[in-house]
């Protein structure tokens, strides 16, 4: 929300310098986004006067100028063809910089004469697309004078972040509300005009109760439209907007200064009258950009009876604007449901000035003051003729107040503010305060947002000055403070640590996907009814895709070697899951004269990183099973699943698909996990002490065997049987060597499996070792697996 000092000032008496305004702003909740000053990039510019014009020697197109800009003549190369002796434009003196395109002037030969500066175009100063030709003042235009200053441009433009509950502070003299009640100055009242029209209003109607309850509308006969004036143009332009002309520039000023959005039709070019109405489906319009938009039921519109004029609320058509010729004009202020607005945006892809204010929710009772205003200004302006007006249906505009107790600032703010500054607060605001044992505050037609008390302790506060909150410690019980966090919090605590110490970078994406990239990892079940984007639509089924479009950003920008991971939540129709993601992209070694080329990632990389945070997580690392093909999302036969027996999934990870790989733009080998923190077993313990360290008192014993294995054996098979071949003693078993080759027959492989022993009280004997090697190659057996000799 854009607008300048002056402007404000037209709502608010003050006497505040421009960083009081600024910091009182952002005390209060609106935060300025920026300040600029026309005059800062224009004060080196000056109004000059051209004592002559003579042909260029060299060029037909140029002119050899005498400019005069207070310090005698300079002589200036120019090839503007309005160019003349006797014109009063603005110049740029040597050293100055030209907005338009950051060049330094300097002197220089062009076509071999010496020019010194230049007369510039309002393109080239950034004040509007005109460059057929140099700037042309008016003959009283004071030379010498710094130009900005002469044309009002030394004008501060404020821009400030308005909040999306905030939709009274779209228009200036919210603003200047919220700023008059922080002790700034005083809001100025506001004039409405009587306007005394003269016959019947024009045909209007509201056939669309949801989408626009309420159509008010005014016609003016014998206008005539041409340019605005110069204070209006200004005041446009200094916010970014072009003025087209008076018709236009009102509605778009009445926008932007009360916040009350507005259309102007040529009824030169309307077939019979208005009628608000769902659009028909397939039905199209021409809208002011320039776009055909094709519509469906639910959407409001505008449309006589021959064809949609309006997409409601949002942007007016090309076929019946105002126009330079306009004479006759239909005025609509009408009330458009900021539901109905925001579906209808989304759905056309269309954003507007005016979309932005009915989205948030306009001013349903400022719909009468709101017509006159304007139509007062068209009568100014442009002169002619106003009629009645015409009011289709009603706003929803009834009174509405909640029950308050002024304790309750201290109860949920913790700050002590006095009962009759709270009043005066409010009342400064706008609302009604009826006091009593329990207040009664009426909630002004302009803030939608206000819906319970807790919402008028939030207005006390942030105007009484939320620096006046004082920091107060919580209590703290006596003796050593306990662990606060949760098990489950532990254990993202340490997966986040673990993972930092193995050389990933967190990632910390948004929850939202757009539909596209949640359908690559299976679809989500929560779509959002009113997404921030298009993009932004599906609350996320897996964290791949975000972290993928992190491994893409980073690569395009020159990162030979990405490790990712983030922690988060997955969103079911179930609930919530706890969730680490990691990705592994690039190159795992960079070539060197002892590897050669540079090697990438495997599966068996992720795999290993999944295995080192599950441990960090507390999960049963020696229990865990390896199941193959993770899903979709990965390449077939480079994938698995880790779990606790055949239906607790505590990870799955692998080479990503191709398929996914090309959609994120990414090439090269990419190895992706997912690890379900919400299945891993937690341990809560009765004692925040740790266990005592035991080690054994014997050492341990290892073993070696090598089988032959059919090849449809997975390997991680023989290894589980293998450990549970005695329980008591063997307490690990690794695979450590896979041969194919000469000496095992086709369709096996030989596997070889290192054992661990654990003695209890005493040593092994050797018919002991005996028995144990004896059980292993039984439980080995039983897969099909034989002992090598």
């Amino acid at each position: 929300m854009k607008f300048t000092l002056s402007w404000l000032k037209e709502h608010l008496e003050t006497d505040a310098d421009l960083l009081t305004i600024l910091e009182t702003l952002t005390n209060i909740g609106l935060e300025v986004d920026g300040v600029e000053n026309p005059a800062e990039r224009l004060g080196a510019f000056r109004i000059a006067k051209v004592l002559s014009a003579e042909p260029h020697p060299q060029a037909d197109k140029l002119q050899v100028l005498a400019v005069d800009a207070g310090d005698g003549p300079l002589q200036v190369v120019c090839g503007a063809p309005n160019a003349r002796a006797g014109l009063i434009g603005v110049f740029g003196s040597p050293g100055a910089v030209v907005p338009a395109n950051g060049m330094v002037l300097k002197v220089a030969a062009i076509r071999g004469v010496e020019s010194n500066g230049m007369m510039c175009s309002f393109r080239e100063l950034e004040l509007g697309d005109e460059h057929d030709g140099i700037i042309d003042l008016p003959g009283d235009a004071p030379v010498g004078q710094v130009y900005a200053a002469w044309a009002g441009l030394d004008d501060p433009v404020i821009d400030v972040s308005i909040t999306p509950n905030r939709q009274d502070c779209m228009g200036v003299r919210g603003i200047a509300r919220d700023l008059a009640a922080a002790g700034i100055g005083s809001l100025k009242a506001i004039t409405i005009p009587t306007i005394n029209g003269q016959g019947a209003g024009p045909d209007v109607r509201t056939e669309d109760a949801s989408g626009c309850p309420a159509f008010f509308a005014r016609s003016v006969t014998g206008v005539t439209n041409g340019p605005s004036p110069q204070w209006l143009q200004r005041r446009l332009k200094a916010i970014g907007q072009k003025p087209i002309s008076a018709l236009v520039d009102i509605t778009n000023y009445v926008s932007v200064d009360l916040g009350r959005p507005l259309h102007v039709y040529d009824m030169a070019t309307l077939n019979g009258g208005l009628v608000a109405r769902k659009a028909q489906d397939g039905e199209q319009v021409l809208a002011l950009n320039g776009k055909t938009y094709t519509l469906d039921p639910r959407m409001t519109v505008i449309a006589d009876d021959a064809m949609v004029h309006d997409i409601g609320g949002i942007m007016g058509g090309a076929h019946s604007g105002a126009q330079d010729g306009t004479t006759q004009v239909l005025i609509e202020c009408a009330y458009f449901t900021p539901e109905s607005i925001a579906v209808t945006g989304q759905a056309l892809g269309l954003t507007s000035d005016a979309r932005t204010r009915f989205e948030r929710g306009v001013d349903p009772a400022f719909l009468d003051d709101g017509l006159s205003i304007a139509t007062q200004m068209v009568l100014d302006l442009c002169g002619g003729t106003a009629s009645e007006a015409t009011r289709a249906g009603a706003p929803p505009a009834a009174g509405r107040s909640v029950e308050y107790t002024p304790t309750r600032v201290l109860a949920l703010a913790g700050v002590d503010v006095a009962e009759d500054i709270q009043a005066r607060i409010l009342e400064s605001l706008g609302f009604g305060v009826s006091v009593g044992d329990i207040w009664t505050i009426a909630i002004p037609s302009w803030r939608r947002d206000i819906d319970g008390a807790a919402d008028i302790v939030e207005e006390v506060v942030r105007i009484y000055g939320l620096d006046k909150v004082p920091s107060t410690p919580l209590p703290r019980a006596p003796g050593v403070a306990r662990p606060t966090a949760t098990p489950e919090q532990m254990i993202e605590r340490r997966v986040r640590r673990t993972a930092a110490a193995r050389g990933f970078n967190e990632a910390i994406n948004w929850s939202f996907l757009s539909e596209k990239e949640a359908a690559s990892v299976g679809g989500g079940d929560w779509v959002l009814a009113n997404p921030i984007s298009e993009d932004m639509k599906v609350m996320r089924p897996s964290l791949l895709p975000g972290l993928l479009a992190a491994v893409g950003r980073n690569m395009d920008r020159g990162a030979a070697s990405v490790r990712l991971f983030e922690i988060g939540r997955r969103y079911f129709a179930t609930g919530e899951r706890a969730t680490a993601g990691i990705v592994l992209a690039g190159e795992k070694m960079p070539r060197s004269w002892q590897t050669g080329k540079a090697q990438g990632f495997v599966a068996h990389d992720v795999k290993a990183e999944v295995l080192a945070l599950l441990a960090a997580a507390g999960a049963p690392i020696a229990n865990l099973q390896s199941f193959g093909e993770a899903g979709g999302a990965y390449h077939p036969g480079q994938s698995g699943t880790l779990r606790l027996g055949p239906k607790a999934v505590l990870a799955e990870y692998g080479m990503l698909h191709p398929a996914l790989a090309r959609q994120f733009g990414l090439s090269g080998s990419v190895a992706a996990a997912e690890i379900f923190l919400d299945a891993v077993p937690v341990k809560r313990r009765a004692s925040f002490m740790r266990a005592p360290f035991t080690p054994p008192a014997l050492q341990a014993v290892k073993r070696d065997f090598a089988f032959l294995v059919p090849d449809a054996i997975d390997a991680d098979a023989l290894v589980r049987a293998v450990k549970g071949a005695d329980k008591k003693y063997i307490v690990d078993a690794r695979l450590f060597d896979l041969f194919v080759g000469p000496g095992v027959e086709d369709g096996h492989k030989s596997l070889a499996v290192e054992v661990t022993l654990q003695p209890g009280e005493k040593s092994f004997t050797d018919e002991d070792l005996i028995a144990i090697s004896g059980a292993v190659v039984k439980a080995a057996e039983k897969l099909g697996a034989v002992l090598r000799g």
